[in-house]
């Protein structure tokens, strides 16, 4: 289970990965917000978070990894435009996660053959999976 603070670090990095291309678009922001509440985080916490990051806490769930991965996966192809500096930048966060380079190197690839390059969460962790086993 993910307590309040690793809640906050979780969103905390998703509105830093939506300002890497230095503005966070409309549709990004309402992802955010429906991230936020998904994750029980008020909207003044929120709003607070937008403009104070918090540092980054390593999940110690594999699968809670993960579910963040594909967070930052729909995040950043949310608004239909992948830069490369998205998906570089999408790679360092998995590998600081503590997932594996391979998997995740598999799931950008991937992206091209999905419809608005959206990988559907089972395929994802299908294969997070064979690389954890």
């Amino acid at each position: 289970m993910v307590n309040r603070v690793e809640k906050l670090c979780l969103l905390s990095e998703m509105i830093a990965f939506a300002k890497c291309d230095k503005m966070i678009k409309s549709i990004e922001h309402k992802f955010l917000i429906g991230v936020a509440k998904q994750l029980h985080i008020s909207r003044e916490d929120f709003d607070y978070l937008i403009e104070n990051p918090i540092d980054y806490t390593h999940l110690k769930s594999h699968s809670e990894r993960i579910v963040q991965f594909h967070r930052l996966v729909l995040l950043m192809s949310i608004d239909g435009e992948i830069e490369d500096k998205e998906i570089i930048k999408l790679h360092n966060f998995g590998l600081r996660m503590g997932l594996n380079h391979e998997s995740i190197s598999r799931v950008l690839y991937l992206m091209e053959s999905f419809p608005n390059k959206i990988v559907p969460p089972d395929v994802l962790i299908d294969i997070f999976k064979v690389q954890y086993n």
